[in-house]
Protein backbone atom coordinates (compact mmCIF):
# COMPACT_ATOMS: atom_id res chain seq x y z
CA UNK A 1 0.00 0.00 0.00
CA UNK A 2 1.28 3.46 -0.92
CA UNK A 3 0.26 6.98 -0.37
CA UNK A 4 2.05 10.26 -1.74
CA UNK A 5 2.58 13.10 0.62
CA UNK A 6 2.43 16.78 -0.78
CA UNK A 7 4.59 19.03 1.40
CA UNK A 8 4.14 22.68 1.15
CA UNK A 9 6.50 24.96 -0.73
CA UNK A 10 6.31 27.69 2.31
CA UNK A 11 8.31 25.18 4.57
CA UNK A 12 11.42 26.44 6.06
CA UNK A 13 13.73 24.27 4.99
CA UNK A 14 13.28 25.59 1.61
CA UNK A 15 13.75 29.27 2.31
CA UNK A 16 15.80 30.29 -0.74
CA UNK A 17 17.10 29.01 -3.35
CA UNK A 18 18.49 25.14 -3.81
CA UNK A 19 21.43 23.93 -1.60
CA UNK A 20 22.94 21.53 0.43
CA UNK A 21 21.80 23.25 3.79
CA UNK A 22 17.98 22.65 2.91
CA UNK A 23 18.50 19.24 1.87
CA UNK A 24 20.59 18.69 5.67
CA UNK A 25 17.35 19.96 6.79
CA UNK A 26 15.21 17.97 5.00
CA UNK A 27 16.92 15.08 5.53
CA UNK A 28 17.11 15.25 9.39
CA UNK A 29 13.82 15.97 8.99
CA UNK A 30 12.56 13.24 7.58
CA UNK A 31 11.55 11.04 10.45
CA UNK A 32 8.80 13.15 11.42
CA UNK A 33 6.69 12.42 8.63
CA UNK A 34 5.96 8.96 9.49
CA UNK A 35 2.75 9.97 11.10
CA UNK A 36 1.38 11.07 8.10
CA UNK A 37 1.66 7.33 6.46
CA UNK A 38 -0.81 5.95 8.83
CA UNK A 39 -0.81 1.95 7.58
CA UNK A 40 0.61 2.73 4.81
CA UNK A 41 3.92 0.83 4.05
CA UNK A 42 5.53 3.01 1.65
CA UNK A 43 5.03 6.95 0.94
CA UNK A 44 6.01 9.14 -1.92
CA UNK A 45 7.28 12.52 -1.24
CA UNK A 46 7.17 16.06 -3.24
CA UNK A 47 8.67 19.19 -2.05
CA UNK A 48 8.88 21.42 -4.98
CA UNK A 49 11.04 19.72 -7.10
CA UNK A 50 12.12 17.14 -4.54
CA UNK A 51 11.37 13.54 -4.68
CA UNK A 52 11.68 10.52 -2.79
CA UNK A 53 10.15 7.85 -0.67
CA UNK A 54 9.90 6.72 3.01
CA UNK A 55 9.41 2.92 3.14
CA UNK A 56 8.98 1.61 6.80
CA UNK A 57 11.45 -1.12 8.35
CA UNK A 58 9.42 -4.28 8.74
CA UNK A 59 11.07 -6.28 11.87
CA UNK A 60 11.10 -9.71 9.74
CA UNK A 61 11.80 -10.53 6.19
CA UNK A 62 13.92 -8.07 5.47
CA UNK A 63 15.55 -8.22 1.78
CA UNK A 64 17.21 -6.27 -1.00
CA UNK A 65 15.27 -3.48 -2.35
CA UNK A 66 15.73 -1.60 -5.61
CA UNK A 67 14.71 2.32 -5.37
CA UNK A 68 14.17 3.55 -8.54
CA UNK A 69 13.91 7.08 -10.02
CA UNK A 70 12.30 7.67 -13.38
CA UNK A 71 12.65 9.76 -15.94
CA UNK A 72 9.89 11.97 -14.52
CA UNK A 73 11.44 11.57 -11.66
CA UNK A 74 8.68 8.84 -10.38
CA UNK A 75 9.96 6.22 -7.92
CA UNK A 76 9.69 2.61 -7.79
CA UNK A 77 10.17 -0.13 -5.37
CA UNK A 78 11.74 -3.05 -6.99
CA UNK A 79 12.94 -6.28 -6.20
CA UNK A 80 16.19 -7.74 -7.70
CA UNK A 81 14.25 -10.32 -9.67
CA UNK A 82 12.41 -7.01 -11.51
CA UNK A 83 13.95 -6.11 -14.64
CA UNK A 84 15.59 -2.48 -14.84
CA UNK A 85 14.04 -0.79 -17.36
CA UNK A 86 16.78 1.81 -19.52
CA UNK A 87 14.22 4.42 -18.91
CA UNK A 88 15.49 4.81 -14.64
CA UNK A 89 17.31 8.07 -14.54
CA UNK A 90 18.68 6.46 -11.37
CA UNK A 91 18.40 3.57 -8.95
CA UNK A 92 19.56 2.40 -5.53
CA UNK A 93 19.84 -0.78 -4.68
CA UNK A 94 19.73 -1.14 -0.64
CA UNK A 95 21.14 -4.25 0.67
CA UNK A 96 19.77 -6.90 3.11
CA UNK A 97 22.43 -6.21 5.76
CA UNK A 98 21.91 -2.47 5.96
CA UNK A 99 18.25 -3.44 6.50
CA UNK A 100 18.75 -5.48 9.28
CA UNK A 101 21.39 -3.53 11.22
CA UNK A 102 19.12 -0.77 11.26
CA UNK A 103 16.00 -2.70 12.50
CA UNK A 104 18.68 -4.04 14.88
CA UNK A 105 19.71 -0.21 16.28
CA UNK A 106 15.51 0.31 16.63
CA UNK A 107 15.03 2.27 13.12
CA UNK A 108 11.57 2.39 11.61
CA UNK A 109 12.18 3.92 8.26
CA UNK A 110 14.13 4.34 5.63
CA UNK A 111 14.14 7.80 3.46
CA UNK A 112 15.62 8.27 -0.17
CA UNK A 113 15.17 11.86 -1.44
CA UNK A 114 16.71 13.28 -4.87
CA UNK A 115 17.67 17.24 -4.45
CA UNK A 116 18.00 19.13 -8.12
CA UNK A 117 19.35 22.35 -8.32
CA UNK A 118 22.38 22.21 -6.49
CA UNK A 119 25.02 25.11 -7.86
CA UNK A 120 28.22 24.37 -9.29
CA UNK A 121 30.86 23.73 -6.58
CA UNK A 122 33.80 25.51 -8.50
CA UNK A 123 34.66 26.82 -12.16
CA UNK A 124 35.68 23.53 -12.41
CA UNK A 125 33.83 21.16 -10.27
CA UNK A 126 30.41 20.27 -10.40
CA UNK A 127 27.46 17.41 -9.66
CA UNK A 128 26.04 15.46 -12.52
CA UNK A 129 22.84 17.43 -13.48
CA UNK A 130 23.26 19.32 -10.43
CA UNK A 131 21.65 17.18 -8.00
CA UNK A 132 22.45 14.64 -4.58
CA UNK A 133 21.05 11.57 -3.10
CA UNK A 134 20.19 11.60 0.58
CA UNK A 135 19.68 8.56 2.04
CA UNK A 136 18.54 8.76 5.79
CA UNK A 137 17.39 5.66 7.91
CA UNK A 138 17.87 7.72 11.35
CA UNK A 139 20.62 5.92 12.79
CA UNK A 140 24.53 5.90 11.83
CA UNK A 141 24.71 2.80 9.09
CA UNK A 142 28.39 2.54 8.08
CA UNK A 143 31.55 -0.36 7.43
CA UNK A 144 28.50 -2.46 5.24
CA UNK A 145 30.49 -5.76 3.77
CA UNK A 146 27.93 -5.59 0.72
CA UNK A 147 27.90 -1.86 -0.72
CA UNK A 148 24.76 0.25 -1.17
CA UNK A 149 24.96 0.98 -4.55
CA UNK A 150 23.76 4.11 -6.75
CA UNK A 151 23.47 4.14 -10.31
CA UNK A 152 23.64 6.78 -12.26
CA UNK A 153 22.55 6.23 -16.14
CA UNK A 154 23.13 9.04 -18.98
CA UNK A 155 26.35 10.15 -17.79
CA UNK A 156 28.33 11.89 -20.48
CA UNK A 157 31.58 12.22 -19.60
CA UNK A 158 33.27 13.48 -22.41
CA UNK A 159 35.51 16.18 -21.02
CA UNK A 160 35.36 14.99 -17.63
CA UNK A 161 36.67 12.67 -14.95
CA UNK A 162 34.03 11.46 -12.93
CA UNK A 163 34.27 10.27 -8.85
CA UNK A 164 31.87 9.06 -6.85
CA UNK A 165 31.50 11.66 -3.75
CA UNK A 166 29.57 11.71 -0.12
CA UNK A 167 28.75 14.45 1.91
CA UNK A 168 27.92 13.84 5.95
CA UNK A 169 25.72 16.52 5.78
CA UNK A 170 27.60 19.03 8.10
CA UNK A 171 31.20 19.11 7.78
CA UNK A 172 32.92 21.75 6.10
CA UNK A 173 36.17 22.82 3.78
CA UNK A 174 37.27 26.77 3.50
CA UNK A 175 33.56 27.50 3.81
CA UNK A 176 32.21 24.78 1.34
CA UNK A 177 31.08 21.51 1.56
CA UNK A 178 33.61 18.43 2.38
CA UNK A 179 32.95 16.35 -0.30
CA UNK A 180 35.36 13.61 -0.12
CA UNK A 181 35.63 9.76 -2.19
CA UNK A 182 36.28 7.87 1.44
CA UNK A 183 33.81 4.87 1.44
CA UNK A 184 32.76 4.98 -2.00
CA UNK A 185 34.37 3.47 -4.86
CA UNK A 186 33.32 4.74 -8.58
CA UNK A 187 32.38 2.10 -11.54
CA UNK A 188 32.15 3.15 -15.38
CA UNK A 189 30.30 0.87 -17.21
CA UNK A 190 28.79 1.99 -20.48
CA UNK A 191 27.42 5.67 -20.01
CA UNK A 192 26.16 4.68 -16.43
CA UNK A 193 27.99 5.53 -13.07
CA UNK A 194 27.87 3.09 -10.56
CA UNK A 195 28.57 4.50 -6.68
CA UNK A 196 29.35 1.40 -4.42
CA UNK A 197 29.18 2.95 -0.91
CA UNK A 198 29.43 1.33 2.53
CA UNK A 199 27.47 3.59 4.55
CA UNK A 200 24.72 6.02 4.46
CA UNK A 201 24.74 10.02 3.91
CA UNK A 202 24.40 12.19 0.81
CA UNK A 203 26.05 11.21 -2.47
CA UNK A 204 26.62 12.60 -5.73
CA UNK A 205 28.77 12.09 -8.81
CA UNK A 206 31.83 15.14 -9.19
CA UNK A 207 32.43 16.21 -13.11
CA UNK A 208 35.98 17.58 -12.63
CA UNK A 209 37.17 19.29 -15.97
CA UNK A 210 39.66 17.15 -17.39
CA UNK A 211 41.66 20.19 -17.98
CA UNK A 212 42.56 20.58 -14.10
CA UNK A 213 43.64 17.20 -14.53
CA UNK A 214 43.77 13.44 -15.75
CA UNK A 215 42.55 10.52 -13.38
CA UNK A 216 45.25 8.42 -14.14
CA UNK A 217 45.12 4.36 -13.47
CA UNK A 218 45.34 2.62 -9.51
CA UNK A 219 48.70 0.62 -11.04
CA UNK A 220 50.09 4.15 -12.70
CA UNK A 221 49.37 5.80 -9.13
CA UNK A 222 51.08 2.84 -6.81
CA UNK A 223 53.71 2.71 -9.06
CA UNK A 224 54.75 6.70 -9.01
CA UNK A 225 53.88 6.90 -5.19
CA UNK A 226 57.04 3.90 -4.81
CA UNK A 227 59.33 5.71 -7.04
CA UNK A 228 58.81 8.92 -5.87
CA UNK A 229 58.91 7.90 -1.84
CA UNK A 230 62.10 5.81 -2.59
CA UNK A 231 63.62 8.72 -4.93
CA UNK A 232 62.80 11.18 -2.16
CA UNK A 233 64.23 8.86 0.19
CA UNK A 234 67.60 8.53 -1.69
CA UNK A 235 67.70 12.29 -2.42
CA UNK A 236 67.06 12.76 1.44
CA UNK A 237 70.68 11.09 2.03
CA UNK A 238 72.58 11.99 -0.27
CA UNK A 239 71.26 16.27 -0.12
CA UNK A 240 72.27 15.29 3.90
CA UNK A 241 75.63 13.98 3.32
CA UNK A 242 76.58 17.03 0.59
CA UNK A 243 75.56 19.18 3.57
CA UNK A 244 77.74 17.35 6.14
CA UNK A 245 80.54 17.34 3.86
CA UNK A 246 80.30 21.29 2.60
CA UNK A 247 79.57 22.80 6.37
CA UNK A 248 81.48 20.32 8.40
CA UNK A 249 84.31 18.67 6.50
CA UNK A 250 85.21 21.31 4.19
CA UNK A 251 88.44 22.78 4.48
CA UNK A 252 89.03 25.13 1.62
CA UNK A 253 86.93 28.38 1.25
CA UNK A 254 84.04 28.15 -0.77
CA UNK A 255 83.62 29.95 -3.74
CA UNK A 256 80.46 31.75 -4.66
CA UNK A 257 79.77 28.73 -6.60
CA UNK A 258 79.52 26.02 -4.24
CA UNK A 259 77.99 28.47 -1.61
CA UNK A 260 74.67 28.95 -4.51
CA UNK A 261 75.05 25.37 -4.99
CA UNK A 262 74.60 24.99 -1.32
CA UNK A 263 71.49 27.25 -1.25
CA UNK A 264 70.23 24.80 -3.90
CA UNK A 265 70.59 21.86 -1.79
CA UNK A 266 69.27 23.11 1.47
CA UNK A 267 65.77 24.28 -0.62
CA UNK A 268 65.79 20.72 -2.46
CA UNK A 269 66.69 19.28 1.04
CA UNK A 270 63.42 21.22 2.64
CA UNK A 271 61.51 19.91 -0.54
CA UNK A 272 61.77 16.67 -0.20
CA UNK A 273 61.34 15.95 3.43
CA UNK A 274 57.85 18.36 3.23
CA UNK A 275 56.55 15.97 0.52
CA UNK A 276 57.59 12.70 2.55
CA UNK A 277 55.58 13.37 5.33
CA UNK A 278 52.69 15.11 3.53
CA UNK A 279 50.70 12.48 3.49
CA UNK A 280 51.01 11.45 7.13
CA UNK A 281 50.36 14.96 8.13
CA UNK A 282 46.90 14.85 5.64
CA UNK A 283 46.11 11.42 7.60
CA UNK A 284 46.12 13.57 10.87
CA UNK A 285 43.03 15.34 9.71
CA UNK A 286 44.13 18.28 11.43
CA UNK A 287 43.44 21.37 9.56
CA UNK A 288 46.39 23.57 10.73
CA UNK A 289 48.90 20.99 10.59
CA UNK A 290 47.65 20.59 6.79
CA UNK A 291 48.06 23.78 6.42
CA UNK A 292 51.41 24.20 7.56
CA UNK A 293 52.88 21.58 5.76
CA UNK A 294 51.32 22.98 2.16
CA UNK A 295 52.46 26.17 3.23
CA UNK A 296 55.82 24.39 4.15
CA UNK A 297 55.86 22.38 0.86
CA UNK A 298 55.12 25.06 -1.33
CA UNK A 299 57.36 27.67 0.24
CA UNK A 300 60.25 24.75 -0.54
CA UNK A 301 59.68 24.18 -3.61
CA UNK A 302 58.69 28.22 -4.96
CA UNK A 303 62.96 28.37 -3.54
CA UNK A 304 64.09 25.18 -5.35
CA UNK A 305 62.95 27.29 -8.54
CA UNK A 306 64.04 30.57 -7.36
CA UNK A 307 67.67 28.66 -6.96
CA UNK A 308 67.50 27.50 -10.06
CA UNK A 309 66.80 30.90 -11.68
CA UNK A 310 70.05 31.77 -9.27
CA UNK A 311 72.51 28.97 -10.62
CA UNK A 312 71.07 29.97 -14.05
CA UNK A 313 71.98 34.09 -13.89
CA UNK A 314 75.19 33.32 -12.17
CA UNK A 315 76.65 30.48 -14.86
CA UNK A 316 75.45 33.71 -17.53
CA UNK A 317 77.80 36.42 -15.31
CA UNK A 318 80.42 33.78 -15.65
CA UNK A 319 79.74 32.72 -19.56
CA UNK A 320 80.59 36.31 -20.42
CA UNK A 321 83.22 37.39 -17.83
CA UNK A 322 81.00 40.10 -15.82
CA UNK A 323 82.18 40.84 -12.64
CA UNK A 324 80.26 39.41 -9.96
CA UNK A 325 82.84 41.34 -7.26
CA UNK A 326 79.35 43.36 -6.61
CA UNK A 327 78.91 44.68 -3.20
CA UNK A 328 77.37 41.82 -0.78
CA UNK A 329 76.18 40.05 -4.20
CA UNK A 330 75.86 37.06 -2.83
CA UNK A 331 73.74 38.17 0.03
CA UNK A 332 71.71 39.77 -2.20
CA UNK A 333 71.54 36.44 -4.11
CA UNK A 334 69.96 35.23 -1.09
CA UNK A 335 67.51 37.21 0.19
CA UNK A 336 66.25 37.20 -3.29
CA UNK A 337 66.58 33.29 -3.20
CA UNK A 338 64.18 33.28 -0.30
CA UNK A 339 62.21 36.31 0.17
CA UNK A 340 60.45 35.90 -2.75
CA UNK A 341 59.04 32.91 -2.27
CA UNK A 342 57.86 33.54 1.18
CA UNK A 343 55.80 37.17 -0.19
CA UNK A 344 54.40 34.28 -2.66
CA UNK A 345 53.42 31.81 0.49
CA UNK A 346 52.30 34.51 2.92
CA UNK A 347 49.90 35.87 0.10
CA UNK A 348 48.55 32.16 0.36
CA UNK A 349 48.37 32.03 3.30
CA UNK A 350 46.69 35.41 4.06
CA UNK A 351 43.99 34.06 1.49
CA UNK A 352 43.26 30.91 3.20
CA UNK A 353 44.31 28.76 -0.18
CA UNK A 354 45.78 26.24 1.19
CA UNK A 355 44.48 22.45 2.39
CA UNK A 356 43.45 18.97 1.76
CA UNK A 357 43.74 17.47 -1.80
CA UNK A 358 42.39 13.83 -2.56
CA UNK A 359 43.95 12.63 -5.87
CA UNK A 360 42.06 9.01 -7.12
CA UNK A 361 42.70 6.76 -9.58
CA UNK A 362 40.23 5.32 -11.79
CA UNK A 363 39.14 2.76 -9.20
CA UNK A 364 38.23 5.48 -6.58
CA UNK A 365 40.90 4.78 -4.55
CA UNK A 366 42.24 8.05 -3.30
CA UNK A 367 45.36 9.60 -1.50
CA UNK A 368 45.01 12.92 0.54
CA UNK A 369 47.51 15.32 0.47
CA UNK A 370 48.16 18.84 1.73
CA UNK A 371 48.55 21.41 -0.78
CA UNK A 372 46.54 24.03 -2.76
CA UNK A 373 42.85 22.53 -3.54
CA UNK A 374 42.03 24.91 -6.41
CA UNK A 375 43.17 23.90 -9.50
CA UNK A 376 43.08 27.27 -10.97
CA UNK A 377 45.37 28.42 -8.12
CA UNK A 378 48.18 25.98 -7.92
CA UNK A 379 48.03 26.40 -12.39
CA UNK A 380 48.02 29.91 -12.32
CA UNK A 381 50.96 30.50 -9.45
CA UNK A 382 53.25 27.35 -9.86
CA UNK A 383 52.89 27.09 -13.61
CA UNK A 384 53.23 31.12 -13.97
CA UNK A 385 56.08 31.47 -11.67
CA UNK A 386 58.10 27.93 -13.00
CA UNK A 387 57.62 28.98 -16.31
CA UNK A 388 59.71 32.30 -15.97
CA UNK A 389 62.36 30.24 -14.22
CA UNK A 390 61.73 27.58 -17.11
CA UNK A 391 62.79 29.47 -20.23
CA UNK A 392 65.55 31.58 -18.54
CA UNK A 393 67.18 28.53 -17.56
CA UNK A 394 66.75 26.81 -20.65
CA UNK A 395 68.01 29.82 -22.63
CA UNK A 396 71.01 29.79 -20.22
CA UNK A 397 71.72 25.46 -21.03
CA UNK A 398 71.38 26.04 -24.90
CA UNK A 399 73.93 28.95 -24.84
CA UNK A 400 76.38 26.95 -22.44
CA UNK A 401 76.26 23.99 -24.84
CA UNK A 402 76.96 26.34 -27.92
CA UNK A 403 79.84 27.49 -25.72
CA UNK A 404 80.86 24.29 -25.02
CA UNK A 405 80.75 22.82 -28.42
CA UNK A 406 82.54 25.67 -29.98
CA UNK A 407 85.55 24.75 -27.49
CA UNK A 408 85.62 21.61 -27.94
CA UNK A 409 85.76 22.25 -31.86
CA UNK A 410 88.91 24.29 -30.99
CA UNK A 411 90.83 22.33 -29.11
CA UNK A 412 93.01 19.85 -31.18
CA UNK A 413 94.08 17.58 -28.12
CA UNK A 414 91.59 17.62 -24.99
CA UNK A 415 91.46 13.91 -24.09
CA UNK A 416 88.62 14.42 -21.03
CA UNK A 417 86.16 16.61 -23.50
CA UNK A 418 83.60 14.08 -24.80
CA UNK A 419 83.39 12.27 -21.31
CA UNK A 420 83.46 15.52 -19.07
CA UNK A 421 81.24 17.39 -21.45
CA UNK A 422 78.57 14.41 -21.32
CA UNK A 423 78.74 14.26 -17.69
CA UNK A 424 78.31 18.15 -17.10
CA UNK A 425 75.98 18.66 -19.14
CA UNK A 426 73.54 16.16 -17.66
CA UNK A 427 74.59 17.24 -14.34
CA UNK A 428 73.91 21.10 -15.81
CA UNK A 429 70.24 19.78 -17.12
CA UNK A 430 69.12 18.81 -13.19
CA UNK A 431 71.53 21.63 -11.84
CA UNK A 432 69.25 24.08 -13.72
CA UNK A 433 66.08 22.34 -12.73
CA UNK A 434 64.87 21.63 -16.70
CA UNK A 435 63.57 18.32 -15.60
CA UNK A 436 60.14 20.46 -13.85
CA UNK A 437 59.05 21.03 -17.63
CA UNK A 438 57.82 17.37 -17.89
CA UNK A 439 55.34 17.91 -14.98
CA UNK A 440 54.31 21.44 -15.76
CA UNK A 441 53.93 21.69 -19.75
CA UNK A 442 52.86 17.78 -20.24
CA UNK A 443 49.37 17.48 -21.50
CA UNK A 444 47.59 15.25 -23.32
CA UNK A 445 48.03 11.46 -24.87
CA UNK A 446 51.68 11.70 -23.15
CA UNK A 447 50.95 12.91 -20.24
CA UNK A 448 50.88 9.83 -18.17
CA UNK A 449 54.66 9.24 -20.16
CA UNK A 450 55.88 12.06 -18.94
CA UNK A 451 54.85 11.46 -15.10
CA UNK A 452 57.09 8.87 -15.22
CA UNK A 453 60.02 10.63 -16.53
CA UNK A 454 59.61 13.88 -14.15
CA UNK A 455 59.26 11.42 -10.89
CA UNK A 456 61.96 9.51 -12.30
CA UNK A 457 64.42 12.44 -12.52
CA UNK A 458 63.37 14.50 -9.94
CA UNK A 459 62.99 11.62 -7.67
CA UNK A 460 66.80 11.36 -7.71
CA UNK A 461 67.87 14.81 -8.63
CA UNK A 462 69.11 15.21 -5.01
CA UNK A 463 71.38 12.15 -5.83
CA UNK A 464 72.22 13.24 -9.30
CA UNK A 465 73.43 16.62 -7.52
CA UNK A 466 75.52 14.75 -5.36
CA UNK A 467 77.27 12.90 -7.47
CA UNK A 468 78.24 15.85 -9.80
CA UNK A 469 79.02 17.73 -6.65
CA UNK A 470 81.53 15.15 -5.78
CA UNK A 471 83.30 14.61 -8.91
CA UNK A 472 83.12 18.36 -10.39
CA UNK A 473 84.96 19.76 -7.04
CA UNK A 474 88.07 16.96 -7.82
CA UNK A 475 90.91 17.88 -9.45
CA UNK A 476 93.36 16.09 -11.43
CA UNK A 477 96.67 17.05 -11.52
CA UNK A 478 96.21 16.86 -15.42
CA UNK A 479 93.25 18.87 -15.31
CA UNK A 480 94.88 21.49 -13.43
CA UNK A 481 97.80 22.01 -16.01
CA UNK A 482 95.07 21.95 -18.66
CA UNK A 483 93.07 24.77 -16.68
CA UNK A 484 96.59 26.90 -16.68
CA UNK A 485 97.33 27.00 -20.44
CA UNK A 486 93.72 27.37 -21.11
CA UNK A 487 92.29 30.73 -21.05
CA UNK A 488 88.36 29.92 -21.97
CA UNK A 489 86.32 30.71 -18.90
CA UNK A 490 83.31 28.46 -19.64
CA UNK A 491 85.60 25.36 -19.79
CA UNK A 492 87.48 26.11 -16.14
CA UNK A 493 83.56 27.09 -14.47
CA UNK A 494 81.76 24.23 -15.46
CA UNK A 495 83.39 21.37 -17.38
CA UNK A 496 86.82 20.67 -15.48
CA UNK A 497 85.81 22.49 -12.21
CA UNK A 498 82.65 24.18 -11.35
CA UNK A 499 82.91 24.59 -8.00
CA UNK A 500 86.81 25.34 -6.65
CA UNK A 501 87.34 27.79 -9.89
CA UNK A 502 83.86 28.86 -10.51
CA UNK A 503 83.70 32.86 -9.08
Amino acid sequence: MQTEILLSLTSDTLSGPASTENAANIMDNIGHRLGLMRNANTTSIKIGQINGVIAKLLQENQRNNIFAFTSNMDVEILTESNNLKKDYALTVHLPKEAREMAVKRNASYVGILLFPGIPQINTTSSLFNNQIVGIEMGVNISNLSETIDITFNNVNRAGFNVSCVSWDGKSKHDGADNWITDGCKTKEADDSIICQCSHLTFFAILMTSSSSGTKISSSDLKTLTQITKAGCGMSLFFLGVALFMHFLMRKTKASQAVKILMNLFIALFILNLCFLINESIADLKIFAACVAIAAALHYSMLATFTWFFMQALHLYLNLYKIRTDIKYYLCKICITGWVIPAVVVVGLLASNKYGDVEISDNNGTSVIMCWIPDYSWHLGVNTGYYGIVFIFTLTIFIVTVVQITNFASETKNNKISTKKRVFSLLGLFSLLGITWGFAFFSYGPLLIPSYYIFTILNSFQGFFLFIYYYFSSRINPEDKNQLERSSHTTENVYITNPYIYGS
